[in-house]
């Protein structure tokens, strides 16, 4: 496991509601009314996005302190769609369909253009970012 990184999920035995333990955090995962969750937490998906989001704020954070710019704070807006392949100029993949996340971020403080640049740059190297861009395998199996 990267960083000793674990999370464990319980579900109860009705409903959707999911209790998530992170370390010493809880956090609570559900589904929207609209699809019969209670809408007692965020989404599957919205954890997802908001894992990407995390991570880049974070690299890039770590990248402007290590060299001394004037990063005020940084807003970044993340969403997440199923998207026709055929639509996609930048997809491998040209037919059925894709996923896509967007990232706009939006940059504070007293930063060239060619330092914004090299910021969003590196938003893009954070280590989520490279999990979901990368080949990833995910083995499930039953409790012994």
């Amino acid at each position: 496991m990267a960083h000793g990184t674990l999370v464990i999920a319980t579900i109860g035995p009705r409903g959707y509601t999911t209790e998530l333990r992170a370390g010493a955090h809880t956090l609570r995962a559900d589904e929207p009314l609209s699809v019969g969750g209670a809408d007692l937490g965020v989404s599957p998906y919205e954890l997802l996005l908001a894992a990407v989001a995390s991570c880049k704020a974070i690299t890039m954070r770590m990248y402007v302190d290590r060299k001394g710019w004037d990063l005020a704070g940084a807003t970044l807006t993340l969403s997440y769609e199923k998207i026709h392949a055929e639509d996609c100029a930048e997809c491998e993949t040209k037919t059925g369909k894709v996923d896509r996340i967007e990232c706009v971020i939006e940059l504070r403080g007293e930063l060239s253009e060619e330092q914004r640049r090299r910021i969003i740059e590196i938003a893009d190297k954070c280590p989520v970012h490279q999990t979901l861009t990368s080949e990833t395998v995910i083995k499930t199996r039953v409790a012994e």
